[in-house]
């Protein structure tokens, strides 16, 4: 592997993207966001729930499993050279899915994922079935492993597309309203996994 250094020049002709994450109340609008958008824009649509905007000119896929969303996320985002070839978004991986799609993804400059909420709950389905996420000794369902499993693989999914450097990445999620012991409202992201809210942050600030 080589190493490239761009001097000065080079970097600021280099085409950079945004990473967005957006949470707000069900119904609020954030899917009607992609009229907004002017850009070649796809939109990853896990909701089922673009009837809002019927009328908006994009394209779309609709995602119904966690292996679906890992496999546009390796096509959108490229192999990883840092994986193991048998890891998802490996370079193997990547070889798999180029050959299994013949969607092109480089004529889009935004990818908007609609929504983080219900990816992490296709996620979790798909982790608690696992077979990390059962007892050895028991066989029971180890639930500490299966959220052990989200948390690992929803790092690596966002990982991909964090790193993809010339487009756009908008992510919408549902903000809940939680009440605590003394009665009082707090709005939260609805996500599977604690560990998630840091990820969300840590793209916030980049």
């Amino acid at each position: 592997m080589t190493f490239k250094i761009l001097n000065n020049n080079e970097r600021l002709k280099t085409t950079t993207g945004i990473k967005v994450v957006i949470f707000g109340p069900y119904g609020i609008g954030k899917t009607s966001l992609l009229k907004t958008i002017s850009e070649p824009t796809l939109c990853l649509d896990f909701e089922a729930g673009l009837l809002a905007v019927q009328d908006w000119q994009g394209d779309s896929i609709s995602v119904r499993t966690w292996s679906q969303a890992r496999d546009i996320a390796c096509l959108i985002g490229g192999p990883n050279p840092a994986l193991k070839s048998d890891q998802a978004y490996s370079q193997k991986h990547y070889e798999h899915v180029s050959s299994k799609y013949n969607e092109e993804f480089s004529k889009y400059r935004c990818i908007f994922i609609d929504s983080i909420t219900v990816a992490s709950r296709l996620c979790l389905l798909w982790a608690k079935m696992q077979p990390e996420a059962f007892s050895e000794r028991s066989g029971k369902q180890d639930m500490r492993a299966a959220y052990g499993i989200l948390a690992q693989e929803m790092m690596g999914w966002l990982n991909q597309f964090q790193h993809i450097p010339n487009k756009d990445i908008i992510t919408v999620g549902t903000l809940g309203q939680y009440l605590d012991d003394f009665n009082r409202p707090t709005w939260l992201p609805q996500c599977e996994g604690l560990k998630l809210l840091v990820k969300f942050l840590e793209l916030l600030m980049k």
